[in-house]
């Protein structure tokens, strides 16, 4: 038995040496240290050694074990060390498990945004950010809607005490972009996000939702510009045969407001014919719109006063209302999200329900 372990253990060494691959490595491990290898067979034959050599011949048996397992680790480690040589990741290789787990894709939200962004930016418009909890000044004040202002009810969003609430509108951005000191008209941005509003949940409204802002701010921007934004955004968004219409609206920090209406991309505006999408209106309301509104801009210069921007003997605040004019717009991006694929839901988005994010 000393003579057959003594063998086994020279020739497992030099085996495990002589493994070129983690393949090889591994059939010599189990040839060695598997459950019908080598070691184990002697390990179950010590019960017909004689027992005064048994004890002997288990001390060999387990110093069998532990050297060809150092043998083997030692092994395995030059492999992976060895340039060109060791274990090469396959991706198309089954897990070894057996279970193969769909690819994810691109949320139908998220792939509008892109598109927005993209067609935005291909209109000159940067893409800003800011932060889902706001403060009053910026949520409503700043934005020419005072406490005892009776839009605010409209807007009015979860508060989180000490004057903090989760934002109502992404229309605060363009409030603390305007009264960053290190920008200066022209100016045009736009910000996506997520808003809040305690509205009830049905098919067409949520408490939580996305919207897009748009700001451009520069000398002599006019209604005549913000049409033309809106209607190359909506055909770039819904087909080139997409027109658009403005109708009079009303929002405290725009003046001149409108809604902003776009043909229907499904019956082409095609009144009479029943269409699920418009139902036969054949106009798709888009979202608000307006020139900003002057008290904005007066609120935006006072803040960039006492943050300390100073300015040239009888000179006038960059944003001020007689020096620069502009325009904004506001979207709900599941809105558009709705119109561009045809769903009737808006809780769809929020329900996660795979059978409906396969269908994008």
């Amino acid at each position: 038995m000393k003579d057959r372990i003594a063998r086994i253990l020279e020739e497992g060494i030099e085996e495990f040496a002589a493994a070129s691959d983690r393949k090889t490595l591994d059939a010599v491990r189990a040839k060695y240290l598997g459950q019908k290898g080598f070691v184990k067979d002697v390990l179950s034959s010590i019960g017909s050694v004689p027992p005064a050599e048994r004890k002997e011949i288990g001390r060999l048996a387990n110093e069998l074990r532990a050297k060809l397992e150092a043998a083997f680790e030692k092994q395995k480690k030059a492999l992976a060390s060895a340039p060109g040589t060791g274990t090469v990741f396959d991706p198309t290789e089954p897990p070894a498990g057996g279970e193969i787990r769909e690819l994810g894709r691109t949320h139908p939200l998220s792939a509008v945004v892109s598109d927005l962004l993209r067609i935005f930016s291909c209109l000159g418009f940067e893409a800003v950010d800011g932060p889902e909890v706001e403060d009053e000044r910026h949520n409503f004040d700043d934005l020419n809607i005072p406490k005892d202002h009776p839009a605010r009810d409209s807007w009015d969003s979860f508060y989180l005490g000490r004057n903090m609430l989760l934002r109502s509108q992404t229309s605060t951005v363009q409030i603390r972009v305007m009264e960053d000191l290190a920008r200066m008209p022209p100016l045009r941005v736009v910000a996506p996000g997520r808003v809040y509003r305690p509205d009830k949940i049905d098919a067409t409204h949520a408490s939580t939702f996305h919207q897009i802002e748009g700001l451009w701010v520069d000398r002599d921007v006019s209604m005549a510009d913000l049409k033309g934004v809106i209607a190359a955004f909506c055909r770039e968004l819904f087909g080139p045969s997409v027109r658009t219409r403005f109708r009079p609206s009303f929002f405290p920090f725009t003046e001149p407001s409108a809604e902003a209406d776009a043909s229907c991309p499904r019956c082409s505006g095609r009144r009479g014919l029943a269409c699920s999408l418009c139902k036969g209106a054949g106009w798709i309301e888009v979202g608000g719109c307006g020139m900003v509104n002057p008290k904005v801009f007066e609120a935006v210069c006072g803040e960039r006063l006492r943050r300390g921007e100073t300015l040239p003997p009888g000179g006038m605040p960059p944003f001020h209302p007689e020096r620069v004019t502009g325009f904004a717009f506001g979207f709900g991006i599941e809105r558009l999200c709705m119109i561009r694929f045809g769903i009737d839901d808006i809780r769809l988005f929020l329900e996660n329900d795979l059978r409906f994010l396969r269908q994008f």
